[in-house]
């Protein structure tokens, strides 16, 4: 599926879908409806129409393991996203056990990765642009920060390491986003998906060529289910693009802020 087609809203992904999938089905009803005349429409009958279970338990498995796929995707990165919001939020709250101007120098640093990221890496998540090649500068400049600071007693050192333990986390979180929106299922799955069910709209048609109303009927019923489930998986296909995504949302909460400036 092409990234024009991921990015579109559901009603108009669902109007090339489908649009699509009829055009295959009306393709097999010419198709068939020319080869099968005279004596050729009785050997194409004499087909078994228990190929029809077959075929159908096969496609319901094709899109069984591509539905699974797609929803651990988004669950994956769903999860990213909420771990991501709670560690930074975690390293906001222990801010406040620093002196006031580190505190208020890491809260910068914080609301200006959050902005980065829904100004930048979304949209770049979306079109599977994003790369783990550059490390966010406000992310290392708080870590660095951080890690360079002298505490002053028991109390600060401990804070010290509990701020290392939650930006480290959030970096961890933000490598997993970005691997996750890089994820889709890949161009033979859907191959196989609509070959699989190319045949067993053949077959649909080949058993039902001597009626062509109940042909197109069955072949029209059998695409539309087709479609949805086409239309189902790829509106999810993608976690981070298109009208049914994960937005950025989390992060924006945990830094209030970061909404006005971006």
């Amino acid at each position: 599926m092409s990234d024009w087609l991921h990015n579109l809203p559901v009603p108009l992904m669902a109007l090339v879908i489908v649009g699509f999938t009829y055009l295959v089905a009306a393709a097999i009803f010419a198709g068939i409806a020319l080869v099968a005349t005279g004596e050729r429409a009785k050997s194409l009958k004499a087909i078994s129409p228990g190929m029809l279970p077959v075929l159908g338990i096969i496609f319901g498995l094709f899109v069984a393991f591509t539905a699974a796929q797609v929803w651990g995707d988004s669950d994956r990165a769903s999860a990213a996203v909420s771990r991501e919001a709670s560690a930074l939020r975690s390293a906001v709250l222990l801010a406040g056990g620093l002196p006031a101007e580190q505190e208020t120098k890491l809260r910068g640093l914080v609301r200006d990765y959050v902005g980065q990221a829904v100004a930048v890496e979304w949209p770049m998540m979306a079109h599977q642009e994003a790369s783990l090649k550059v490390t966010p500068p406000a992310l290392a400049d708080a870590l660095q920060l951080v890690i360079t600071m002298t505490p002053q007693g028991t109390g600060q050192a401990n804070v010290q390491r509990e701020l290392i333990a939650a930006l480290e986390q959030a970096l961890d979180a933000r490598r997993q986003r970005i691997i996750v929106s890089l994820a889709a299922v890949n161009p033979v799955k859907w191959w196989c998906l609509y070959l699989q069910a190319a045949c067993a709209l053949l077959v649909i048609g080949l058993v039902h060529c001597d009626n062509r109303l109940g042909s197109a009927i069955a072949m029209g019923l059998f695409a539309t289910g087709v479609a949805t489930s086409v239309l189902l998986i790829a509106a999810h296909d993608r976690p981070f693009a298109g009208q049914i995504s994960i937005q950025p949302e989390p992060l924006l909460q945990i830094m209030p802020e970061a909404a006005a400036k971006t």
